[in-house]
């Protein structure tokens, strides 16, 4: 709004007005953004908690879960509304909402956001920690995931959006995910399945690997706030020329209004790290996690690193890798791996402080994020 009132309107009738330009650069709508989002979160933050605890909405802590954390029973939840509204609203003041990329993005955010509120829902009403059955919660997801599939390419056939797929490290392999040696038959929707197929993992994967690492005060969050930011310098550089260039990476000008998404996410992770870091006062819910997961998925989606997207949540890839084989691995053998999955749960059991498994977990996340860019000059 911001960028369309005193830009394109205000600036383009009054060119004297020589200082409205800055607001064409997307760096300083970015700042700006990030500063917004981070003051929205903590202005509005001692009201949320007030009101989930006047509605009494708690969380309910799961019986085989560690023990010392059965003191947090009732801690607000579905926090995860501060972080949408927090991150949303800057991106409508200070993006173009001419981009379509952008609208991408508000929609996962909030459609992932709207399938955790439901989740969280359910589990206040019922008072117990199992809201949405997984097959619903799975299906719900794979249909929103389908809608930002269609809606990306869409834009691909336009010539907006290019279904290749960037492999770190080997910039002259780009496969296209959309195929072709169906396009003249009647079997045409097959040109598409590798592509749908793929950014549907993508996607629920992403959203539901946040949601597992939700589990001690910070951790999630603080990951998010890593994950995020290296997303702010991938989208950016993504969307410049020169930076795109000289990196190997795909060029993507419209991308470039997604890093005042990316920002705006960052400034409001870091709002809502002020009520969530130990001891919270406040947890996201599904709400907040899948709306995260689901937002990082489809940002890296939308700029061609996908396959990079490993590293920026390596912490998120580790503890859903945690859960995967501890199951596997007691179904096939009868025995366990780790003492508790996901992996915050092992160190925890191990005799590590919560504290320390969030700030280590934190410091791993840091290390998966510089590695992750710097792939960007290893090509």
């Amino acid at each position: 709004m911001f960028y369309y009132l005193l830009y394109e309107c205000l600036f383009a009738n009054y060119p004297n007005l020589s200082f409205l330009n800055v607001f064409r650069y997307i760096t300083f709508r970015t700042t700006c953004a990030s500063l917004t989002a981070l003051l929205i979160a903590l202005i509005l933050g001692p009201w949320l908690i007030r009101k989930l605890k006047e509605f009494q909405v708690g969380q309910h802590i799961r019986e085989e879960g560690p023990p010392h954390h059965h003191h947090k029973s009732g801690t607000p939840t579905m926090g995860g509304i501060l972080i949408v509204v927090s991150s949303v609203i800057p991106v409508l003041l200070w993006a173009n909402l001419k981009n379509p990329f952008v609208w991408i993005a508000i929609f996962s955010i909030i459609g992932f956001g709207a399938i955790g509120f439901t989740d969280d829902y359910i589990k206040i009403k019922k008072r117990r920690n199992l809201g949405l059955t997984a097959r619903y919660k799975m299906g719900l997801q794979l249909i929103l995931s389908l809608f930002i599939a269609g809606g990306l390419l869409l834009l691909a056939s336009q010539g907006r959006y290019e279904t290749d797929l960037t492999v770190p490290f080997l910039k002259n392999l780009q496969p296209n995910l959309v195929l072709e040696i169906f396009s003249n038959s009647e079997f045409y929707f097959l040109d598409f399945l590798p592509f749908l197929i793929f950014l549907l993992l993508i996607l629920v994967g992403s959203s539901n690997a946040v949601n597992l690492t939700d589990g001690l005060d910070g951790l999630a969050i603080g990951c998010v706030v890593v994950a995020t930011g290296a997303l702010t310098v991938l989208t950016y550089v993504t969307s410049h020329a020169n930076f795109a260039y000289y990196l190997g990476v795909p060029h993507q000008p419209e991308v470039g209004e997604l890093t005042i998404f990316c920002g705006a996410l960052v400034g409001a992770a870091l709002g809502f790290l002020w009520y969530n870091c130990y001891p919270a006062e406040l947890f996201m819910g599904d709400v907040g996690s899948l709306a995260l997961g689901g937002a990082i998925g489809t940002i890296a989606v939308v700029i061609k690193h996908e396959i990079l997207l490993i590293a920026i949540a390596g912490v998120f890839v580790l503890e859903v890798l945690s859960v995967i084989v501890q199951v596997f691995s007691f179904k096939l053998r009868r025995k366990r791996i780790f003492l508790m999955a996901p992996l915050h749960h092992h160190f925890e059991l191990l005799g590590w402080k919560e504290s320390k498994v969030v700030v280590r977990f934190w410091i791993a996340a840091l290390i998966f994020a510089l590695f992750s860019l710097t792939t960007l000059k290893l090509r």
